[in-house]
């Protein structure tokens, strides 16, 4: 369905919106998803693997320290695969088929750069989608959060982006995993528009308003 003007300017309008200092503008755009096109992409299955932590400073980290950031790693793996569902994104398959291999390559190699291990699970688990997601944290004032998504099949990426996060607290990795969701579902409208009638305007629009990373406060 295509973007009418009046819906372009909205998504503009939106992008320039703040709420208790970080950037919503995004979250705009996956409001204007219409239900066709949420229900036809829902159709498709993915495999969504737990977080990576990519910790620059972890040999200096106290047990405290680690089990803390062990814990907010969990949380927003079960975060980003609850709101793929309850967004109707993807169908968020169970992992528990895969757990040996999973397991196993994660004691080598990390999932989100292991020369296409990912699609192997893909694969074992029959979805048409993996998801692999990292969280870097260079400093506790500087982390960023990460997402890519690729095609099973191809093992084409068809979805890749970033969320600065300012501050190690539980608050600002929730918020960071919302945001990713929200960049998700502003990509999927801009392809389904696109697909749909070719629309130039729509992609301009939304590719202008999520230029850059989004930060968040603590």
């Amino acid at each position: 369905m295509a973007l009418a003007c009046h819906d372009v300017s909205r998504f503009a309008a939106c992008a320039q919106i703040r709420e208790t200092g970080f950037i919503i503008g995004i979250a705009c755009a996956a409001l204007l998803m219409s239900g066709e096109a949420r229900a036809a992409d829902a159709a498709k299955s993915i495999a969504m693997m737990d977080c990576t932590l990519l910790d620059d400073n972890a040999a200096y980290n106290d047990a405290a320290t680690a089990q803390q950031d062990a814990a907010r790693v969990r949380v927003v793996s079960d975060e980003l695969r609850s709101q793929l569902n309850k967004r109707a994104l993807y169908r968020v398959a169970d992992n528990g088929p895969a757990d040996s291999m999973i397991t196993g390559l994660r004691a080598t190699q990390n999932l989100n750069a292991c020369n296409g291990c990912e699609l192997e699970i893909g694969r074992k688990l029959n979805v048409d989608r993996v998801g692999v997601c990292w969280v870097q944290k260079i400093s506790n004032l500087i982390l960023n959060i990460n997402l890519r998504v690729e095609d099973v099949a191809t093992g084409k990426m068809v979805f890749q982006r970033s969320v600065d996060m300012r501050g190690n607290t539980d608050r600002s990795w929730r918020r960071g995993a919302s945001a990713l969701v929200d960049l998700l579902a502003a990509d999927r409208m801009l392809r389904s528009d696109a697909a749909h009638d070719g629309s130039d305007t729509a992609r301009s629009a939304i590719a202008d308003a999520g230029k850059g990373n989004r930060s968040f406060p603590k």
